[in-house]
């Protein structure tokens, strides 16, 4: 698979606090990948650095074999943003924040009416931003961040304060730009989005990562209890070891058709993380 982003060793020291520190990973073509944590744990810091709004203080950051270091403006058409501060000019309409983005970026201005259709918002391609819902705005900015067909896009909390509905239709969005071959990283402190949309995630906490990989298979390591938790008709729960020595009593129950439910025991990325560092992910 081929890396997109490679981070080593980095540090990020603000007045002699450190806000990320030794910072190792790996981030490969077509995935999206989740930067999961409760808020002051270094998700927006290191999306900075790793779009070059900030300069590290240590360490090495390769963002499509390029060392940040040396970004020209070649590679940043090649890449998406969607910041938490959105970046909208509020007097002026959905339309002409585009028009000006794409002028500055020399994307196409036919691109414009395709961005607005993709996102669902031609119907008010006229109305300033400050009339816009947070929904609506949200969808304006996730359509600046793709107007230049980006191969990397970061998205910073892209679902913040969002109702379900609204929300679904960024997710709808995300998945759109992943089936086109984007490589998306996405900051997140939400748990249920991040198992839903991310291939791989990274746990940080107080600027470390505390652990990588595969939501489910994160789940599964620190599946501890292993059991199997069966939800009886009348109300009752019996929790049996997940091994085969249990498959006489499932068998009895099964036989019975007593069963409303049966689940196994894995905890979830809030337990996890509450597991490996004493505190929530929402907080």
């Amino acid at each position: 698979m081929k890396s997109v982003i490679k981070v080593s060793n980095l540090t990020q020291i603000f007045s002699d606090q450190k806000v990320l520190q030794d910072i190792n990973m790996n981030i490969f073509s077509g995935e999206i990948f989740g930067l999961l944590g409760p808020s002051g744990a270094g998700k927006t810091t290191l999306l900075k650095l790793l779009t070059r709004q900030l300069k590290p203080s240590f360490g090495t950051i390769m963002v499509l074999e390029n060392d940040t270091k040396y970004l020209d403006k070649m590679i940043y058409r090649e890449i998406g943003i969607m910041m938490e501060c959105l970046g909208l000019y509020e007097r002026l309409s959905c339309y002409d924040n585009l028009k000006l983005f794409a002028g500055l970026n020399d994307v196409p201005k036919d691109k414009i009416s395709q961005v607005l259709q993709k996102v669902g918002l031609w119907e008010v391609r006229k109305r300033s931003v400050a009339k816009l819902s947070k929904g609506m705005k949200e969808r304006l900015a996730f359509a600046k961040a793709i107007m230049n067909t980006p191969k990397l896009l970061f998205l910073d909390e892209p679902t913040s304060g969002l109702d379900p509905s609204n929300a679904s239709s960024i997710h709808d969005l995300i998945q759109k730009e992943r089936e086109r071959g984007t490589t998306i990283i996405l900051t997140t402190h939400n748990m249920a989005e991040a198992e839903k949309l991310c291939d791989r995630i990274a746990l940080l906490n107080q600027g470390s990562i505390v652990e990588c990989g595969i939501p489910k298979e994160i789940c599964l390591k620190y599946n501890h209890q292993n059991k199997l938790r069966i939800c009886l008709l009348d109300g009752k729960i019996i929790e049996l070891p997940n091994h085969s020595s249990s498959a006489k009593k499932v068998k009895e129950y099964l036989e019975q058709g007593c069963i409303q439910s049966i689940h196994s025991t894995e905890p979830n990325l809030e337990t996890v993380f509450m597991e490996l560092t004493g505190r929530r992910l929402r907080e």
